[in-house]
């Protein structure tokens, strides 16, 4: 994709002001998130995509547009799993729901640094060793795999993780949250509050998910223009969207199989692109499909109601 330089700085100070805003309008005036407002906000981040990615169709043509559109809707569906693990963070730290916001646009933030490093990473591996592309497939094949057959049990043991134990060690911790500050000062001494730690399990959370995520964009393209731009717009509306689908999304317990199902087929069709190509059209319809099937059987066959109210992950 012939994009210079100036492409990307542009980009990443328009991505870098719209956070500026969205911080600077939370600080001046902090208040619960409705679902009003997130609606309009996730509205107002997927136009944004949208408007991209018409401008990437006017300027480099249609087969980069239908790319960037099938890597971002890709990255927007891993997102909403990834919502179902944010959502069981905060309901077993208990977070205020004013500190939410805050929580998710820090979490934000590093997930855009994190994805950045990642995806410069993973490119060059694949540029620079053939064999790396159908191991990377076979990753996602594994991974679809487990995702699809993982217990909701496997999810609730947050305070038995590595990275849990080894923070609340070393971590010395004030024993409540302390308004949405993340660090304070008690009796001489710097203190992190568990804010900090909720922070922290957001982030490791979220690499984790992007080991998943940057594959498989590389399983659509390699061109890393595409690869960062469908990636960092998808996840900015990733806190908006989690405010938006807080009390809906454990409807959508069937999800889960989808996203394997997509994972899966992605790697698989990573492992066999020597052999076969599979045009990028198709995947797009495929991961359409998939999603389609997935929501609707889920609204056709609803958990029963004690299920949905005791149960925030059914992965």
């Amino acid at each position: 994709m012939p994009v210079t330089i100036t492409h990307w700085v542009v980009f990443n100070v328009l991505i870098l002001i719209f956070l500026g805003i969205d911080l600077w309008r939370f600080y001046r005036h902090p208040h619960l998130i409705s679902l009003s407002e997130a609606l309009w906000s996730t509205c107002g981040w997927i136009l944004l995509a949208f408007a991209f990615n018409i401008w990437i169709y006017i300027h480099f043509g249609p087969v980069y547009a239908l790319e960037f559109f099938t890597g971002y809707l890709v990255e927007k569906s891993l997102s909403v799993d990834n919502l179902f693990v944010f959502l069981l963070i905060f309901s077993h730290f208990k977070v205020p729901e004013i500190a939410r916001h805050q929580v998710l646009f820090y979490g934000v933030l590093g997930a855009i640094i994190m994805r950045a490093i990642l995806i410069c990473l993973g490119i060059v591996l694949v540029k620079s060793f053939e064999w790396i592309f159908p191991v990377f497939g076979i990753f996602l094949i594994v991974v679809g795999f487990r995702l699809a057959f993982k217990k909701a049990a496997e999810e609730d043991k947050i305070d038995q993780s590595m990275v849990y134990r080894w923070l609340n060690k070393h971590l010395p911790l004030t024993p409540t949250y302390v308004d949405q500050s993340f660090i304070v000062q008690q009796n001489g001494r710097w203190m992190a509050t568990p804010l900090l730690l909720v922070l922290i399990l957001i982030e490791v959370t979220d690499l984790v998910f992007a080991l998943d995520s940057v594959p498989a964009i590389l399983g659509i393209t390699t061109d890393a223009f595409i690869v960062y731009t469908s990636n960092i717009l998808a996840i900015l509306g990733l806190r908006s969207l989690f405010f938006a689908l807080e009390n809906i999304m454990k409807n959508f317990h069937l999800l889960h199989y989808a996203l394997a199902f997509i994972l899966m087929f992605i790697g698989t069709k990573m492992v066999i692109i020597e052999f076969f190509h599979i045009p990028t059209w198709i995947t797009l319809s495929i991961l359409i499909s998939a999603l389609s099937a997935a929501v609707g059987a889920s609204l056709w066959w609803p958990l029963p109601e004690n299920d949905t109210n005791n149960k925030p992950n059914h992965k």
